[in-house]
């Protein structure tokens, strides 16, 4: 009987050792250089109220893919009614909501406030994130399968286990944090940028610093971290989520030892990490990609045509001569209402009552009665809108 081979014990920093590739640095330079290309020419691709918009869209769409990467989610209907505090009376959805919202309350603040304080991929960023999801969740919803209290912020004490993987013990873990400080949280060229983001995603989940949300603080870092490109209008962890087996597939084979004496210096695999970082950094040029197919000016006004033509063989209130109007409002930010009106071509009576249903089907929103309208996204325009970009959003809710 062969015995199975052990579990490899970590107490020194140098053991997760190399944290970023080593060789076949040019190949991953050029990668990202051409998703910042894309990234700076997509974030000046609408008008800055638009773009604001779209990043309200991706906060709530990342709370949703990131929590569905653990297993664990709810409908986007349900996450758009905890947005206006309307929780389900089912115990397991509202808990889900309640963490839904967490997420997206704590990447606004993260992005608004941290974010210009601290270096993304400092492990202090890393606490606060933790800190910042958690510490809006009610205590009986930050208690682990096996009954620890999760206390938002606080590295773990206890030891844990990750399938084969068993992270540092916990009296070790400010040693491991400050070795990640030591190569992560010092300033680095743009063209290194994403596979440094990539390698620290990777090893931090190795150190797995908390007692519970690992991942989703992980996640809400490298979202920060890569916000100097992304700008917030293209989501990694929608990435993530399409290709949820290989990415905890690489993740995985990142975590092992080194292969032979052609596979780095370090004690871990750098042929594995470097896998890791490209398919890391091809994800991203595929989702800035994405978005860039989905702000494309011809498209939508392809697609605003579409979606009125539908919306009005459905509802009489609704008119095709709100195409025009509703596609300046993508192009040219808020617009008056008298302005909106005018560019219907329709009788003032007419033209104000099809504003109004624009108004009351979210197509469009306003901060009072006689503030500018501007372009808006409701869920169950999305699949005209942004075809692809939020599928779930359109599918029948039946968690209520």
């Amino acid at each position: 009987m062969v015995d199975p081979i052990p579990i490899p014990h970590y107490t020194q920093p140098h053991l997760m050792e190399p944290l970023l590739p080593q060789n076949r640095l040019d190949d991953l330079r050029e990668r990202t250089r051409s998703v910042i290309e894309k990234s700076y020419r997509l974030a000046g691709s609408a008008h800055p109220g638009t773009i604001a918009k779209m990043r309200e869209l991706v906060r709530e769409m990342n709370s949703y893919y990131s929590n569905r990467i653990e297993g664990q989610s709810t409908h986007p209907k349900n996450i758009e009614r905890a947005l206006h505090r309307d929780f389900s009376a089912k115990p397991e959805v509202a808990k889900l909501q309640r963490l839904a919202l967490a997420h997206i309350e704590a990447e606004r603040e993260l992005e608004q406030g941290d974010l210009k304080a601290l270096a993304p991929l400092a492990t202090e960023f890393l606490r606060r994130a933790h800190a910042a999801l958690y510490s809006r969740l009610p205590a009986e919803d930050r208690i682990t399968d096996s009954g620890i209290v999760v206390v938002p912020g606080a590295l773990r004490t206890e030891q844990v286990a990750v399938g084969r993987h068993e992270p540092p013990p916990g009296e070790a873990l400010p040693r491991f944090l400050a070795r990640l400080d030591t190569v992560y949280s010092r300033p680095c060229s743009m063209e290194d940028s994403l596979f440094t983001i990539a390698a620290a995603h990777q090893r931090t989940a190795w150190v797995h610093p908390f007692s519970d949300g690992n991942g989703r603080a992980c996640r809400l870092q490298t979202h920060c971290a890569l916000w100097p490109t992304s700008a917030g209008l293209w989501s990694v962890s929608r990435g993530f989520v399409r290709q949820r087996d290989r990415y905890y597939a690489l993740l995985d084979a990142a975590d092992m030892p080194r292969q032979g004496d052609l596979d780095g210096r370090g004690n871990l695999s750098e042929k594995a990490l470097w896998a890791w970082c490209v398919w890391f950094i091809e994800l991203c040029e595929d989702q800035v990609s994405f978005m860039a197919k989905m702000l494309d000016l011809d498209g939508m006004k392809s697609r605003i045509h579409a979606l009125l033509t539908f919306r009005a063989a459905q509802d009489t209130r609704i008119r095709a001569e709100a195409i025009l109007p509703l596609y300046h409002l993508f192009l040219a930010g808020p617009t008056s209402r008298g302005e909106f009106l005018q560019m219907t071509g329709l009788g003032e009576r007419t033209a104000r009552a099809l504003l109004s249903r624009l108004l009351e089907t979210g197509l469009v929103s306003s901060e009072g009665h006689k503030a500018p309208v501007e372009f808006a996204f409701p869920l169950d325009a999305l699949q005209f809108l942004f075809p692809d970009l939020y599928p779930e959003a359109a599918a029948t809710v039946v968690d209520v």
